[in-house]
């Protein structure tokens, strides 16, 4: 704080911290902040795991998905993409037990491009398959394969005509 400059206490009743606050630091609070920057330390394997599996749905389905959002400047435990011609909620409707959402939001039995992926100029054909996965504490790269294999299996084959069609 400047020379000559007052403020008034945070708290009243004693002179702690140069006479700003009054009381004793919660422990309680310093050890949840303790624990906090524990847990923060494993979002940093979590970024390389949300990049593996990027990258095998890349391998798996090639220009046929999307990353919807900035290459590196992301959230390490979400992965936003999208299938192309795909509608994501019906892709989720399949795949039961995995941690995604989709970015649209379902209103009276339509389906619409969300206003995100919108402002960000993503196409409805690219937009409408958009589907948001999020990573925890318990991926592990195993489980990342499972889910490519599971939406490899979904998604591969399809009925275009009557007849199966490569993705």
């Amino acid at each position: 704080m400047r020379d000559g400059v007052s403020i008034e206490p945070l708290l009243h009743g004693a002179g702690h911290e140069h006479g700003r606050r009054a009381g004793t630091e919660s422990v309680l609070l310093a050890a949840g902040l303790g624990k906090a920057c524990e847990l923060a330390r494993d979002l940093a394997s979590m970024d390389r795991l949300r990049d593996r599996f990027w990258e095998a749905l890349q391998k798996q389905f090639g220009n046929r998905v999307r990353l919807n959002g900035h290459p590196t400047h992301r959230l390490p435990n979400t992965l936003n993409v999208s299938f192309v011609g795909r509608i994501g909620a019906e892709i989720l409707e399949r795949l039961d037990g995995v941690a995604a959402s989709t970015g649209s939001a379902c209103h009276s039995g339509r389906i619409e491009l969300s206003p995100v992926l919108e402002a960000m100029g993503v196409t409805p054909e690219v937009g409408m398959g958009a589907i948001r996965f999020s990573l925890g504490r318990g991926t592990t790269r195993e489980g990342i394969d499972v889910v490519v294999e599971r939406l490899s299996n979904l998604l591969i084959t399809c009925e275009m005509d009557g007849r199966p069609v490569r993705m």
